[in-house]
């Protein structure tokens, strides 16, 4: 298993550092940097601070991503669904929380708010060309096209 360094800047709310609650975790968790409790209403949105600048090596990012247990439990879930913390960035790392549920939810200081993967990125050359290798299993098919059914725009509409 390969290595990434990661350095981090604590900022004067940071609770914890993102680390990983288990071996076997995938992300590290990401906490919420406020000094007292913050309400979020169902339907509303808040850009939570984490207390965390971070130094993502060239051919890297960072990817935020909602935590499960908030999600099912509270209908807590991230306004972008995945963010993207860019290697050149150097601002505070902020979540794009939203209530989908029912009730409103509180968030405590300190409290797992989302889960921060270090992911590589290749760099990509666009070639444009005129016509593109034809593609027998799938062609143009899509939303749904290799699934139970297809969406078309009428549908949509319905």
């Amino acid at each position: 298993m390969q290595t990434v360094t990661l350095k981090v800047k604590r900022l004067p709310n940071c609770r914890d550092l993102p680390r990983y609650a288990t071996p076997g975790s995938a992300g590290m968790d990401l906490t919420a940097a406020i000094e007292g409790k913050v309400t979020l209403g169902p339907g509303k949105r808040y850009a939570m601070p984490t207390g965390i600048m971070l130094e993502i090596p060239p051919g890297y990012e960072g990817q935020v991503r909602p935590r499960s247990g908030l999600a099912a439990k509270a209908g807590i879930s991230l306004t972008n669904c995945v963010g993207t913390v860019d290697s050149d960035y150097r601002g505070e790392v902020k979540v794009l929380l939203i209530n989908h549920g029912e009730q409103a939810y509180t968030f405590e200081p300190g409290e797992r708010i989302a889960q921060l993967l270090i992911t590589p990125v290749p760099r990509v050359e666009l070639i444009e060309v005129e016509e593109l290798a034809d593609s027998a299993e799938r062609g143009e098919g899509g939303f749904g096209s290799t699934g139970r059914g297809t969406l078309t725009a009428a549908a949509a509409k319905n």
